[in-house]
């Protein structure tokens, strides 16, 4: 590779590894903090959390939540909805058994949740902070196909680069004096 272009493929390089940083770190910093992070799918939080926003969560103490909180809990079994909800505290109260009963609520819905639960876990996961959109990349990895392209076209691209730099080390070895040389053409 000439020097030419072996500069501004350094650069990109640098910069492609860079990104590649700040994204793992984006990714594993939060977790290594207490973090969880969840990727929001539905629109009942739009205006506050908008579709595609990642949220971090942190576990709180059942005890420390207060109306206004945003958390992220499974709804209870006959409620008919089987995955994560992240809605706002709206209401607050106790069981005869001691335990928190709460009532909660989208911000884009117009009513409450239809159903009311008690939090058996001594801990809930409750929303510190959200990156709004950031989730759409997270979203669109899970399609196969956009996995194979975003790992296949990185690995094409060294693939072609080391055959570059293979054939210049060929041709630099068969010249004898350390510069390029044509490949012999072979004669039949």
């Amino acid at each position: 590779m000439t020097k030419a272009l072996r500069r501004p493929a350094a650069w990109l390089g640098a910069v492609v590894l860079l990104l590649e940083l700040a994204a793992g770190l984006f990714l594993v910093a939060p977790a290594l903090l207490g973090y969880d992070r969840y990727v929001i799918t539905g629109g009942s939080m739009t205006g506050t959390i908008d579709k595609y926003s990642i949220v971090f969560e942190r576990e709180v103490p059942v005890g420390d939540l207060e109306v206004g909180d945003i958390i992220t809990y499974l709804p209870p079994a006959d409620s008919g909805t089987h995955s994560l909800v992240t809605h706002r505290i709206i209401a607050l109260g106790t069981s005869p058994d001691g335990l928190q009963v709460l009532r909660t609520q989208g911000d884009a819905n117009p009513d409450p949740d239809p159903w009311k639960f008690e939090l058996v876990r001594p801990t809930v996961n409750r929303v510190a902070w959200h990156v709004p959109y950031a989730g759409r990349p997270l979203i669109a990895l899970a399609d196969p196909r956009v996995r194979r392209f975003v790992v296949g076209l990185p690995a094409a691209v060294v693939a072609l680069f080391a055959a570059w730099e293979l054939v210049g080390a060929v041709r630099r070895s068969r010249s004898g004096d350390g510069t390029d040389a044509p490949l012999p053409h072979a004669t039949t």
